[in-house]
Formats: C-alpha cells, structure tokens, sequence
C-alpha cells in the first residue's frame, strides 16, 4: 500500500471526480425506457456474475459507488448472509449514498488507498470506475491487497467503441467524438480480458450487457 501511495503525483492526476456529473449514473432520471432497459440488462449481467462466483457468506464492498443507487441493487442481489459495504472518493456524494442505504456502511476512500486490511473480502464491485482512473493498474493492485486469497472481483466499463458511436448517435459530445468527460481509459472487449490478464488475473467470466463488458475475476489461493 505505501508503495501504490510513493507511485502517484496527486497534482499530475488527470482525473476530476469532484466536477463530474454522477447524478443520473445508474438512475433512470435523464435516461428515458431505453437507459432504463439497457441498465436493467446491467444489473441482470452482475446478478450472473455474483450468482457465478457462489459467495453466499462473507464481505463484500463496493468501490466508486457515486450516489448509491448502484448500492442499492447490489444489496437486493446479494444473498442475506453476505455483509454490503460502499465506499466513494468525492466526499459531498457519501452522505447522499449513505441516506439511500441506511443499513450500509458507507465511506470515503480512494480505490489507491483502501482503508482496509489485507485480505478482508470475498467480494469486490468496482463498476464503470476503471475508464476514469490515471492509474487503473494501482487501482487492481490495492483491490488485490483488500481481496481474501479465492476473493471475487466483478467489474464493469464501457465497452468501446461502441459505447462512443451509441454517443455520438444521440448527439452527445460530438466534438470529442462521443466520449464522456471523464473517461480516460478505453476498453474493447477484447483489450479489457488481456488488461485484466496482466494486471490481475485472467477472467472466469466474460458478460457483454448492451453497451458494457463485464468480468469475473478471481484472486489467486
């Protein structure tokens, strides 16, 4: 963990997560039935995934969890047995997914420097955060530390290019050529599976919910 710390210039990051509009990220407020449709496919993918990994006990906490809603369908997924937390890096958005959880512990953490043990859950959420990180493999690494030997890590990002062309189509951010503000990272399907490979482990299962890439990776006993 003092390593990850020693390796990041916090003035160079390029990340803006404080200015960023998380407001609507997994709502269907702004989004209309076919947002809504596409982000119940989403969820329906995790589900797969948790359902996959077999955890029926245990820790689990999800990371960048923006305003809670994700939260909340994330709990609905998980068996009873299974303790939820959430964490979040802007502070102004935890009490916001705190009073949408009110039976889940909720903090303030940076994904590069997790406030917990080594070896202290048996599952990791980390959705559609990657694509906004300077340093996404640090990121893996602190994930990893936190993580128990045979530990779960089910994460999601947009899958490019198609998330950027489905963008454009609607006429948003023409002018960067339909990517979001804030993502700094871009993943095919393909690209994500050797990233993953690399930097983690190679994928158990491999989920393409319109327009996303979903993995279930497992770390190592």
């Amino acid at each position: 963990m003092a390593q990850t710390k020693q390796r990041i210039n916090k003035a160079d990051l390029k990340a803006t997560p404080e200015v960023e509009d998380f407001g609507h990220k997994y709502t269907e407020e702004g989004s209309g039935k076919v947002g809504a449709r596409l982000l119940d496919g989403y969820f329906t993918s995790v589900a797969e995934l948790v359902k996959a990994s077999g955890v029926t006990t245990g820790k689990a906490i999800e990371l960048g969890c923006g305003e809670g809603y994700s939260t909340q369908r994330l709990r609905a997924m998980l068996p009873e047995n299974v303790q939820l937390q959430a964490s979040e890096y802007v502070k102004s958005l935890v009490p916001k997914a705190q009073k949408l959880n009110p039976d889940v512990k909720v903090t303030q953490e940076s994904v590069y420097e997790l406030k917990h043990k080594n070896g202290t859950f048996d599952v990791v959420f980390l959705l559609e955060v990657l694509e906004h990180l300077d340093y996404p493999d640090l990121a893996l690494a602190e994930i990893q530390r936190v993580l128990k030997p045979g530990g779960y890590l089910i994460l999601g990002v947009p899958r490019e290019p198609l998330w950027r062309a489905l963008n454009m189509s609607r006429g948003k951010y023409l002018k960067d050529l339909g990517n979001t503000p804030g993502h700094l990272n871009h993943w095919s399907k393909l690209t994500l599976k050797k990233f993953m490979t690399k930097n983690f482990t190679k994928p158990q299962t491999v989920k393409s919910p319109l327009p996303w890439t979903q993995v279930l990776v497992k770390k190592p006993e």
